[in-house]
């Protein structure tokens, strides 16, 4: 038996997908996933990354698995019928699929709803018999122990910045309205640390990046994994919300564990913005200290932010840059505010009558599908191309790393790879 995995990439950014590889690392779902296939039913497995490889639309397969966020959810539809037509079953899954079951089953034999851990297994050895069901839905109990580890080996050498991506927790306690974390996981789940370190020995690898939505939430679990790093003596890059400055303990075993970098959402420089998208926990007050307290210990900071929140006016770009700059981080990302389906930010505008369009495919955080309270959708675009481009001018770049001197080996390269996606991103039209 023939099992094709496949990513999608939205069709707007072209096959060569959106980012260089300078900023691409290697996903876990589909290495995970074929991980997952039990030994006995003897099948042959192919994963696809449609971000640096063209599917064969004529490849030979028996099952085609692919997996959907809200912005690849058109292209993945697209693909799927490709092959039914072809008379080859599709399995969907992924975050878009769980939350519009009912829209995913039309392109579709079969859909997994959230975690596979339990299901896909099953979808095979029942699919195998010939008796393969609609849905697939996990139980009530999560339990990521025992995990099996991703299989890596199957992945396109050479095409990803690194492949040793890891996760040790699923989840998010927090409510950030915008955010479908809390709706396609519900509760928090952790992995037991001896696996997970057993996991990163196992890489055989001096640098690690670890994908947890928000690793940081339980603080004695964090600070018993961090602990565990250290003998490891290994250098590690993850995600984290503004509350590790709040403990001090948990900071310095970041510290002492490796970390050289953070991704971290300020999302905002404004605190009834940070207030409104139920992000209050981030106090805009401590946002300065905190980064210098980062750089004084070389960790280097990915920043986020949203433009078009409903406290937002034209001055937002503006500021949101000099503050970048001020603060000289490191890495700086931009979104505008999108209200991925069933998030309350969805909810709320969808009952306002705010959203301009559910054409899936804008939904990537780079396209404006909302009317905004104090500006025009196209003034919004506009912003966001602005911000791009004014923060990955040359003479930014180089001010900003000057003064931060963290991780210039990756950051150099990290930098002139968003200073790519900047510059085309006015290419990708689809504004409505």
């Amino acid at each position: 038996m023939k099992l094709v995995l496949i990513t999608p990439n939205p069709k707007m950014y072209n096959s060569k997908g959106s980012f260089k590889k300078s900023l691409r690392y290697a996903p876990l779902t589909m290495t995970t996933l074929a991980a997952l296939i039990p030994e006995e039913l003897d099948i042959e497995v192919k994963i696809i990354d449609e971000g640096i490889e063209e599917i064969d639309f004529n490849l030979d397969a028996d099952l085609i698995g692919i997996t959907a966020i809200s912005g690849t959810t058109c292209r993945a539809y697209e693909i799927a019928d490709h092959f039914r037509s072809r008379g080859i079953p599709v399995v969907l899954g992924g975050v878009h699929p769980t939350l519009l079951p009912e829209e995913a089953m039309q392109h579709a034999d079969s859909i997994v709803i959230g975690f596979a851990e339990q299901t896909f297994p099953q979808l095979l050895r029942d699919f195998k018999t010939g008796k393969m069901q609609k849905v697939y839905s996990p139980g009530k109990i999560v339990n990521l122990s025992n995990m099996p580890h991703p299989k890596r080996a199957l992945l396109k050498k050479g095409s990803y910045i690194t492949i040793n991506t890891v996760q040790a927790t699923r989840g998010c306690p927090n409510e950030c309205d915008f955010c479908v974390t809390p709706i396609v996981c519900q509760g928090y789940h952790k992995r037991p640390i001896a696996e997970v370190i057993e996991e990163i020995k196992e890489l055989k690898s001096k640098h690690v990046l670890f994908l947890d939505p928000s690793p940081m939430e339980d603080s004695q679990y964090a600070k018993e994994l961090f602990k565990s790093l250290i003998p490891l003596k290994i250098h590690w890059a993850g995600l984290s919300t503004v509350n590790i400055g709040k403990d001090n303990e948990l900071f310095d075993l970041i510290v002492k564990s490796g970390c050289r970098g953070l991704l971290i959402g300020f999302e905002s420089v404004s605190q009834n913005s940070l207030d409104q998208i139920k992000k209050g926990f981030n106090n805009r007050k401590e946002y300065e200290k905190l980064i210098k307290r980062l750089h004084q210990n070389k960790i280097a900071i990915n920043g986020t932010f949203i433009f078009g929140l409903d406290t937002d006016t034209q001055e937002v770009f503006r500021d949101t840059h000099e503050f970048i700059c001020q603060n000289n981080i490191d890495l700086p990302r931009f979104t505008v505010y999108t209200p991925f389906v069933n998030t309350p930010a969805y909810k709320r505008l969808k009952a306002e009558g705010r959203i301009l369009s559910e054409d899936w495919s804008l939904y990537d955080g780079q396209h404006v599908v909302i009317q905004p309270k104090n500006m025009s959708p196209q003034e919004l675009q506009e912003g966001l191309y602005w911000a791009w481009e004014k923060t990955y001018s040359l003479k930014s770049i180089l001010k900003r790393l000057a003064c931060a001197r963290c991780s210039l080996s990756f950051l150099i390269p990290a930098n002139l790879g968003y200073r790519h996606y900047g510059i085309k991103l006015r290419q990708y039209k689809g504004i409505v």
